[in-house]
C-alpha cells in the first residue's frame, strides 16, 4: 500500500456521514399555524363558556373537537416525512458504524484474556 492509500483508525472513526439522506428540520411555520389555531379554538371555548346560552362542557368539547384532536392529526401527518428521514438517517448511521467496525476488525469481547471472578474463592479452614 502506498501512503495515499493508507487510512488510520482515526480517519475511519471521523468519517463524514453519507450525503444520500438529507435531514431537514421541520418548518417553523407549521408550528406558528398550530399555535394560532389553538389560540382561535381557545377563544371559541372561552366564548362558549361565558355565553349566556353556553356551558363549560360545551367549551371543553369545542376545545377538544375543534382544537386538540384535528390539530394533533394534522401535525402527525405533516411530520411523517421528517420521521421517515430521521429513521433512514439513523439506519444509515448504524450501517456506517457497523461498516467501520468490520473495517477495523473490532469485535466486542475479542480479548484473549479470560474473565476473572471479582470475588476471591473461599477456602475451608483446616
Amino acid at each position: 500500500m502506498s501512503n495515499s492509500q493508507t487510512v488510520s483508525i482515526e480517519d475511519k472513526a471521523i468519517r463524514k456521514p453519507d450525503k444520500s439522506v438529507r435531514v431537514h428540520k421541520s418548518s417553523p411555520y407549521m408550528y406558528i399555524v398550530a399555535i394560532a389555531w389553538l389560540y382561535v379554538t381557545l377563544l371559541m371555548a372561552v366564548v362558549e363558556a361565558t355565553s349566556s346560552t353556553g356551558t363549560v362542557l360545551g367549551a371543553i368539547i369545542t376545545l377538544a373537537l375543534y382544537g386538540a384532536l384535528p390539530l394533533g392529526l394534522v401535525l402527525y401527518i405533516m411530520r411523517t416525512p421528517a420521521r421517515k428521514r430521521a429513521m433512514k438517517a439513523r439506519q444509515n448511521a448504524e450501517l456506517a458504524a457497523a461498516r467501520i467496525q468490520t473495517d477495523l476488525h473490532i469485535t466486542p469481547d475479542a480479548h484473549s484474556e479470560t474473565a476473572t471472578d471479582p470475588v476471591a474463592p473461599v477456602r475451608k479452614e483446616a
